[in-house]
């Protein structure tokens, strides 16, 4: 989950094309902090953590009261207007959208369940209670799953066949195809096969961040997703995992040991 919150912190600064579609860029500068995207990531990964075993009715409500919770606590991250609207509604109802949101925070879900079906289904829960759109969830089943094949030691051409078989993703183009035309979009059908395509191009954890930034466009969520899976497929080298953990909230750092406990390993 570490991954995913320093892939949206590194690629933050440079969202709009800022970094000029480069892979030369400093790692960690004074404008890298977290967006919506590390929040929700957040949000999702404690409501999982609350609801082990409870009927999936109670997991949505829990996802529902947690990234309410969140989001009011961090009003101002960036979060797009359909969602904050959605924070702020009396009775929040899913709002049919295929927007990469359900995918930005998926990445726990790859981590705490055991088969690839649960896993999917988990993460149609956690997409359904906003972003109730075939896309939307599809988005966010596909992240999750690229997280939990590389968890479990899949390679990456297994990965790579899995979801162009079971979601219909174009994984055929490189990422020096994909960068030129380029642009912020903020769909799952132009951000998901993106991230999974820098993740595997990418030779290194520090290296797919790197790849996922340079493509531009809405790149703090193509990078949280594609660093969420790097981080399952790859690790995280301490210093990366250290500096990103320092620029975090003492609240948010509080899930993450909760997280890695759960998962009976160290966060760094």
């Amino acid at each position: 989950m570490i991954g995913a919150i320093l892939g949206d912190m590194i690629g933050a600064p440079y969202e709009f094309d800022r970094g000029g579609k480069t892979k030369d860029f400093p790692l960690f500068s004074k404008e890298t902090g977290f967006t919506d995207d590390s929040v929700m990531t957040v949000a999702v990964a404690e409501a999982l953590l609350g609801t082990r075993g409870k009927s999936d009715d109670e997991i949505r409500a829990g996802l529902v009261a947690s990234m309410r919770k969140w989001g009011k606590r961090y009003p101002a991250a960036g979060y797009g207007c359909m969602f904050r609207q959605w924070l702020s509604a009396k009775e929040p109802k899913p709002y049919g959208s295929f927007g990469n949101g359900s995918a930005m925070r998926v990445s726990a879900v790859g981590w705490l369940y055991d088969d690839i079906d649960t896993v999917r289904r988990m993460a149609a829960l956690t997409a359904e209670v906003t972003h109730n759109h075939p896309e939307g969830i599809k988005g966010a089943e596909a992240a999750a799953s690229a997280v939990f094949l590389a968890r479990r030691g899949y390679g990456k051409e297994y990965i790579r066949q899995y979801i162009v078989g079971e979601f219909g993703y174009d994984l055929s183009r490189t990422c020096d195809q994909i960068r030129p035309a380029y642009h912020h979009v903020e769909s799952c059908q132009e951000t998901v096969p993106e991230a999974i395509t820098a993740f595997l191009e990418g030779k290194d954890f520090e290296d797919v961040i790197r790849t996922a930034v340079s493509l531009g466009g809405d790149c703090d969520t193509l990078t949280c997703i594609a660093g969420g899976i790097a981080e399952a497929f790859y690790g995280i080298p301490g210093e990366i995992s250290a500096e990103g953990y320092k620029r975090i909230s003492r609240d948010m750092q509080e899930v993450l040991g909760r997280f890695y406990a759960e998962l009976g390993t160290g966060l760094m």
